[in-house]
């Protein structure tokens, strides 16, 4: 009886940790692959020096020493913890009806109530320039669960980003933060606003291929994964490779 009840409060006081892990902003972005027919069409991981550079070191050429830092202007802020420019790569060959997708999955988001959902994308321009990473409807999307058991998701170019930043080679998108942060309800494909609601898991998905556009190249590169106003732009080592997972994911 007496472990029993030892056992109990140390998985209570566990279960305490993930919450307040949560709700401090701490989380992790990890890439995988779906792709249960095992088509080698997709790809999802983090990629040393495609991320959008904030402070970051330069060597003006002739030199091979450093001589000062760059800014992008659409990320003046970053993760700091990310020593080598990291940005996450997600892509989808061929058509989109290929039953797979590049996903990133959220961890340690279950019990954060929600304000503000965003990332940078490598863009310039502006979301509606065909050119840089297809930003679509429904690619790259936040899939998100909440504890009333619903399901939204909110694509890169629907709704409309509450904010977006332009740089010289990428945007930064960010929704909520301040007013509602509109999603798309998945059974009733209404729009609803989600401030406030706890979640039990976010994932990133990329499910568009070749054949949606006007953008048609099949990947799209994010960094500063932002939730409620922390980023991450990095994986664990800085180059976490995607994992294939087959009995996961989503695939519109």
């Amino acid at each position: 009886m007496k472990l029993r009840l030892v056992l109990g409060s140390i998985i209570g006081v566990l279960g305490l940790g993930a919450v307040a892990y949560a709700a401090s902003g701490g989380f992790e972005v990890k890439p995988r692959t779906f792709d249960p027919a095992k088509t080698f069409l997709v790809a999802a991981s983090w990629e040393s020096g495609i991320g959008c550079p904030t402070n970051a070191t330069v060597a003006t050429y002739p030199s091979t020493t450093p001589t000062g830092t760059y800014t992008d202007p659409a990320c003046p802020t970053g993760d700091s913890k990310d020593k080598k420019n990291a940005g996450l790569l997600l892509a989808k060959t061929g058509p989109t009806t290929n039953n797979a997708s590049g996903v990133a999955d959220l961890k340690g988001v279950k019990g954060t109530v929600l304000t503000e959902l965003g990332y940078d994308i490598r863009k310039p321009r502006g979301i509606a320039d065909p050119s840089g990473s297809h930003c679509g409807a429904g690619a790259p999307r936040f899939d998100i669960s909440t504890t009333d058991g619903n399901f939204y998701f909110i694509g890169c170019s629907s709704p409309p980003p509450t904010t977006t930043t332009v740089g010289d080679g990428y945007l930064r998108l960010r929704w909520g933060g301040g007013g509602t942060l509109d999603a798309f309800n998945a059974a009733t494909m209404a729009l609803e606003n989600i401030s406030g609601k706890t979640v039990t898991s976010i994932s990133i998905v990329f499910d568009e291929g070749y054949d949606t556009g006007p953008d048609n190249f099949g990947l799209a590169v994010l960094d500063n994964i932002d939730v409620n106003g922390t980023l991450v732009g990095r994986g664990n080592d800085d180059n976490d490779q995607g994992q294939n997972n087959n009995d996961q994911g989503q695939n519109n």
